[in-house]
């Protein structure tokens, strides 16, 4: 076993400020006083005031949950311990859950009453970007995603064959018109031909008509066609509008693919990310003020709307800045204005960390969550004036990492107090709940009961969800292996069961039910062919890892009528609580050395990939190389999975601390190797004892058992501290 070299350093003091009951970290205080309240009307001294009383009597309830969650699993792993035998009876099993509140009474049935939510939550179906909201270029391109050229989304991946060099391809090219116009085609119908032999686009008498040789041909659905600029004979953008997206023809003689295309059309400009969001949470590395207010920063720029970060590209230096609104003309000449940005969400923190940016009366840190509704939401203000974002007059938080009703119920409470410290109209602030938490998925009606008036999404989240699952019934056996997961009942239930219960509460047309993360970049041919599946599974969002994912996995949403497509899941057979409840154990395994090992190399590939930048370069989000050299985005929500199968197995005896080191020593290594092109990376090999993110990585594992629901955030951040302390 590795002996832990303990470092002695000095975390970084920063100055702290009293107030009131509170003591302020000077940055904080400083961002605060001098760049978010400025615009907004508010008191200064009132704010501090009445943040100070609120959260005060927050905090304790906010322990108090965290507790609860505490005594619950340990009923749960008492439970299974009791237990003679592996296997036992699955009514007996929901029953005890019962008796110990984790399944909560079922209080009837009920509607959601939200109002005053965006379209582009309640009534269009489409990607969902989530992006880092400490990189500022990051954040600006993904809320520029809302529109994405498709020629380039192909052209630059693998959806088409073939090689994608540097220097342009025009056989490439070729290749990208022949597959844009199909999709055109199987979209926007032209009655007698196809946008393949189109050689002239036009408008005459408010229609759109277009030349097949010497015919003059039409859309078959007329009403597709809602818009254009240029001159009516010879337009140089034709609008056209299905499934509530646009999608936006450029024709220009004049450039390099205009003059070689037979309708001069240059590009196509999809309709893309509908939604983005600002993530503060599993994406982030923010331990610190510093690290907060960079965050908090940033978001601010995005509710002011002026949000700038200096980009080189081709060594060329530029300003990047938020797209404007895209005007358009109606065939009856009255202007069309299009929103030129995503719908931006804002994901806080979960219940429970903590951060040393503000602390207590009683010299605790102040909880994380409660700190990021008020700062996210006093930022917004900017927004609720100039709505260059929300036109409802609304704040959409999602939160995270939930469990079950109460908590849930408190998260309501911490918003509904930050509206009144802050003088918005009740529920103003909207809520998403993020069911990854195995407690949230029994009692989603629950859940959402609490939230009624101001839930606007609810998300599945494979990664979180399994993580849980794992930690929650640690005790019952050891876990299948990890790829095995998503054939197993409990998660193709857990899938259905989030769209019933949506449905149920009558989302549809008035929130979001959503998916998770397509976490190959690379992999766009792959995603195209799987990722229908989610509109098919009746969710009207999906999470994608680009704007150029999300330019590709838009055209899903033009093929399959979301909302039509709900309307008939509604009164299919409902998912089974008993099925959600299958507990994912392996039955009484034999596996070979040699399989175990592969599995403990695959997971430890990941955590240490991700881990080494976390902690030495505070990276939240990353591309991870696995074994296969094959680039994986990875986040805390896949460090927890894959840290908690590794630590279950060790638990169970499926593999032994040493063999475990083994290993992780081998796969630094490795990682290491994968990233030597890196100027900024240290390598951890072979001075293991020495690599604060080594030992990391290490304690994920062999400290995973007794962590707080297997959250791998106290000790990231524990450790991320003492790396920024060392000079």
């Amino acid at each position: 076993m590795l002996n832990y070299l303990i470092f002695d350093v000095l975390l970084p003091k920063m100055k702290k400020i009293s107030l009131n009951n509170l003591q302020i970290n000077e940055d904080l205080l400083q961002f605060v006083n001098e760049e978010a309240i400025p615009g907004t009307n508010l008191d200064i001294n009132n704010f501090w005031r009445d943040f100070d009383a609120a959260v005060h009597k927050l905090a304790p309830i906010n322990k108090k949950l965290l507790k609860k969650r505490d005594e619950i699993q340990k009923q749960i792993d008492e439970w299974h311990l009791s237990k003679k035998v592996s296997d036992f009876e699955k009514k007996e099993y929901i029953n005890f859950l019962n008796s110990i509140g984790y399944i909560a009474k079922n209080q009837g049935d009920f509607k959601i009453e939200t109002t005053n939510v965006d379209e582009e939550i309640s009534s269009i179906a489409g990607p969902q970007l989530v992006v880092p909201v400490d990189n500022a270029r990051y954040a600006l391109n993904a809320a520029n995603a809302r529109w994405g050229s498709l020629y380039d989304a192909v052209y630059g991946t693998d959806v088409i064959p073939g090689e994608i060099g540097k220097a342009y391809s025009e056989e490439r090219g070729k290749k990208v018109i022949k597959y844009v116009r199909e999709f055109l085609d199987d979209i926007f119908k032209i009655n007698d031909g196809s946008w393949k032999e189109v050689t002239k686009i036009q408008i005459k008498n408010s229609e759109l008509q277009f030349l097949v040789g010497d015919k003059l041909v039409f859309l078959e659905n007329k009403n597709h066609f809602i818009g254009f600029n240029g001159k009516k004979e010879s337009p140089s953008s034709v609008l056209l509008k299905n499934n509530k997206l646009h999608i936006d023809i450029i024709i220009d003689p004049n450039s390099s693919a205009g003059k070689s295309d037979k309708a001069n059309i240059s590009n196509v400009i999809v309709e893309s990310a509908v939604s983005t969001i600002v993530d503060n949470e599993d994406s982030v590395a923010a331990v610190d003020s510093s690290d907060k207010v960079k965050c908090y920063r940033n978001w601010l720029g995005l509710m002011k709307g002026n949000l700038e970060a200096e980009v080189i590209k081709n060594k060329k230096k530029f300003i990047r800045k938020l797209n404007s609104d895209r005007i358009y003309q109606s065939p009856d000449g009255s202007k069309i204005i299009l929103h030129g940005r995503a719908l931006l969400l804002n994901r806080n923190v979960g219940h429970l960390m903590t951060n040393p940016a503000i602390t207590l009366k009683d010299g605790t840190e102040i909880p994380e969550g409660i700190m990021d509704a008020f700062i996210s939401t006093l930022c917004a203000l900017h927004d609720f004036k100039n709505k260059k974002n929300s036109r409802t007059g609304s704040m959409y938080i999602v939160k995270p990492k939930m469990h079950g009703p109460d908590e849930v119920g408190f998260t309501n409470d911490i918003f509904e107090t930050v509206e009144k410290v802050l003088g918005l109209k009740k529920y103003s602030i909207k809520v998403g709940i993020m069911d990854e938490e195995r407690r949230t998925t029994v009692n989603l009606k629950e859940c959402i009961r609490k939230v009624k008036n101001r839930v606007v999404f609810i998300n599945t989240g494979f990664l979180d969800r399994t993580g849980d699952e794992m930690h929650t019934s640690f005790e019952s056996g050891p876990m299948i292996f990890k790829g095995e997961m998503k054939k197993s009942t409990w998660l193709n239930t857990y899938e259905n069961w989030n769209v019933d219960i949506g449905l149920e509460c009558g989302f549809s047309g008035k929130a979001q039910i959503g998916k998770g993360m397509w976490a190959m970049p690379d992999k766009m041919a792959d995603m195209m062919e799987q990722k229908i599946g989610h509109p098919k599974s009746g969710a009207n969002c999906a999470w994608v890892p680009s704007p150029t994912a999300a330019t590709l996995h838009a055209t899903h949403y033009h093929k399959i009528d979301v909302f039509k497509n709900q309307s008939e899941i509604v009164s299919r057979k409902k998912a089974k609580i008993e099925n959600i409840l299958e507990i994912p154990k392996a039955d009484r395994p034999n596996w070979s050395v040699e399989d175990i090992n592969k599995e403990l190399e695959n997971n430890a590939q990941g955590i240490l990939g991700y881990v080494v930048r976390w902690i030495d370069q505070g990276v939240g989000c990353s591309k991870v190389l696995d074994i296969k050299n094959v680039g994986l985005m990875e986040d805390r929500a896949t460090l927890r999975i894959s840290s908690q199968h590794m630590a279950n197995w060790l638990h169970h005896n499926i593999c032994t601390k040493d063999q475990v080191m083994k290993v992780m020593k081998k796969m630094a290594g490795i990682v290491d190797k994968q990233n030597s092109d890196d100027k900024n990376y240290k390598p951890m090999a072979p001075n293991f004892e020495r690599s604060i993110a080594f030992m990391t990585a290490c304690d994920l594992v062999f400290k995973g058992r007794e962590q707080p629901s297997g959250y791998t955030e106290p000790l990231l951040h524990k450790r991320r501290l003492e790396k920024k302390a060392i000079r």
